[in-house]
């Protein structure tokens, strides 16, 4: 039996036709492609906003912070809930990441959480637009700017996501994007930060490559400290295909989460996640009381399983993992990122999937709930 994977990348003939171009060109590593996918997505974005393109999100979210002087002795605000790149990279910096709860129907922090955490060490907030449903950003942009606070974005599951009709990045703070390849489009390996801060933008363009910067003549400085964060061409090319099919990607993930929707039935132990105008759908992360079925989250994987259906789990509620339970966060701390990171389970979801097979995941999770095993 073929099994129906929770995520696929769909790429074509054209993507290989890009990469094909590229090998033949003879230039590989960043050059003319990456500096027309930069223009491209920022044109996407709009707001005036440029677009600096880096090799992963987790780099994008690492050079955003230091890039604007988040270090040691400052405090990050993020949700509990999220890929643990989100917090890891703040420790990167030496800074401290101060979690808070999200809301059990958008996996989302808000505006009152972070007032609650902040001290006078708060040097920023980093909200996280979990799965793509945009996070309310404008009464978290109001506090950011009366505590005066530095706000950078995760946007990493939310390309193509728009909150107030406005797409998420347009706002002209560092937001971060990824193009990994479970993302709702790829260049299999790739992130980008989108900003209208011209100085923070000259950072990271040199700290993306060993800090080094040119002049006029070509002599080589090296002004301030640089990785090696660079996206190549050949990613650059992929992602020019795959940008110019975005918008169709997400019609039909958003046509297939709206059928789930339909589809699945109404139960005491199962929980549907938000759904609101702009959201990508990047992931369709459901809530199940495994307790009150009686079944472990691994025992319900393996029987979808046997009925054909791949899962996924995203994700573990992050202080509870060894790194942060080391920094004094514990069990019962964030009730609901507890709550989700037990009780989730990620359903097949992305553009290649046909109708069918929704009303095939549909039918099999019904099954479970009904507690009639698979065969």
């Amino acid at each position: 039996m073929s099994i129906l994977p929770f995520t696929r990348p769909t790429l074509g003939d054209e993507e290989q036709q890009a990469v094909n171009e590229v090998l033949a060109s003879g230039w590989l590593t960043t050059g003319p492609k990456v500096d027309t996918l930069e223009q491209a997505l920022a044109d996407y974005i709009g707001g005036g906003v440029s677009v600096r393109l880096l090799n992963s999100a987790t780099s994008a979210l690492e050079a955003a912070l230091m890039a604007s002087n988040v270090g040691p002795g400052d405090e990050v605000i993020l949700p509990a809930m999220s890929f643990t790149a989100t917090a890891n990279v703040v420790l990167r910096v030496g800074a401290m990441p101060i979690f808070v709860d999200v809301d059990a129907l958008s996996r989302n922090l808000a505006v009152q959480q972070v007032e609650a955490a902040m001290t006078p060490r708060t040097r920023a907030v980093m909200p996280v637009h979990f799965a793509g449903l945009p996070v309310e950003m404008g009464p978290l942009y109001d506090l950011a700017e009366r505590n005066r606070l530095i706000v950078i974005e995760d946007a990493a599951q939310a390309i193509g996501s728009q909150v107030d009709g406005r797409m998420i990045g347009a706002a002209g703070n560092p937001v971060c994007f990824s193009f990994h390849p479970n993302k709702n489009m790829t260049t299999i390996e790739g992130g980008a930060i989108a900003s209208s801060d011209r100085q923070l933008l000259r950072r990271i363009e040199r700290m993306r490559f060993h800090g080094i910067e040119r002049d006029a003549q070509g002599n080589m400085d090296v002004p301030q400290w640089g990785g090696k964060m660079n996206l190549a061409d050949v990613n650059a090319a992929i992602g020019l295909v795959q940008l110019s099919r975005l918008d169709a990607f997400n019609r039909r993930r958003r046509e297939l989460a709206q059928l789930y929707i339909k589809l699945l039935p109404q139960h005491a132990a199962l929980l549907m996640p938000r759904d609101q105008a702009g959201h990508s759908w990047h992931m369709l992360c459901v809530c199940i009381d495994f307790d009150a079925l009686g079944v472990s989250r691994t025992g319900f994987q393996q029987r979808l399983q046997k009925l054909g259906v791949g899962t996924g789990v995203h994700y573990p509620a992050m202080h509870l993992f060894s790194l942060y339970r080391s920094y004094g966060y514990g069990p019962g701390d964030f009730p609901e990122a507890e709550r989700i990171g037990e009780q989730t389970l990620t359903l097949p979801l992305f553009p290649g999937m046909q109708d069918a097979d929704v009303e095939k995941v549909c039918t099999a999770v019904s099954q479970l709930l009904r507690g009639e095993d698979a065969p």
